[in-house]
């Protein structure tokens, strides 16, 4: 299956905290979007590998993507060498994503920061024909993704572009509680963390409510990018 755009994230839930409105935007429009964790988020101060399984599986089908995979790296100790970029290129070239979307370039967790630069070096790297990777034993074919761009998560990192989410705000945050092991819960006995707080998850909305303020639609989401946006004539810009 050949898609669209391909989303990365170092744990279950960072796509759909980072950039879910965005995909269920591309997805309403017939886009075939795909989504890659790099772990199964092991680590989590709640839930489990069984629980996080289950709750991307429900997050997956709200959004209506076409495939999900893991890549099952270790949580918080994966790195950036040659064999997780081959895991990664493996998955690239597979599904030939025209647009990738990974973690923030910085952030407080230190695997968003790993995962970022891992995926996008591979996805330079996915295009040299001379690393031989196979698929169900046979060779596959070098493919670079035209574009990288980089979703905002904990830290307010400054957008070099916002993308109008109007009227996905729902299925975003639908989506996000999903991983109902991961947010908050009033009146809970399970240990708390940054991400457990109700203010956490309103910090979402009023984001979203920021970005889309400051470009004149109702909710935004933001991206940077590694190199100049091009555009076809100023016609092309909001």
């Amino acid at each position: 299956m050949k898609l669209d755009i391909l989303a990365f994230g170092a744990h279950p839930d960072d796509v759909e905290l980072g950039c879910s409105g965005t995909l269920a935007k591309e997805i309403s429009l017939g886009k075939k979007v795909g989504i890659v964790d790099l772990t199964r988020g092991e680590l989590g101060t709640r839930g489990s590998v069984a629980i996080r399984n289950s709750e991307s599986a429900n997050a997956s089908e709200i959004l209506g993507i076409s495939v999900r995979e893991n890549l099952d790296m270790r949580d918080g100790f994966f790195i950036n060498d040659e064999a997780h970029q081959m895991k990664v290129i493996e998955i690239l070239r597979k599904y030939r994503p025209e647009i990738v979307l990974c973690n923030a370039i910085q952030d407080r967790h230190i695997d968003h920061g790993k995962g970022s630069k891992l995926v996008s070096d591979a996805c330079f790297l996915s295009g040299l024909r001379k690393i031989e990777t196979a698929l169900d034993g046979k060779l596959q074919e070098a493919w670079r993704p035209k574009v990288v761009y980089h979703y905002i998560q904990w830290e307010n990192i400054t957008p070099d572009f916002v993308v109008d989410i109007s009227g996905f705000l729902e299925v975003k945050m639908e989506s996000i509680l999903a991983y109902s092991s991961q947010f908050y819960k009033e009146n809970t006995k399970e240990p708390e963390s940054p991400i457990t707080s109700k203010n956490f998850l309103d910090s979402v909305k009023y984001r979203a409510q920021d970005l889309g303020r400051i470009i004149g639609a109702e909710h935004g989401e933001g991206f940077t990018v590694e190199r100049y946006l091009a555009v076809n004539s100023l016609s092309n810009l909001v």
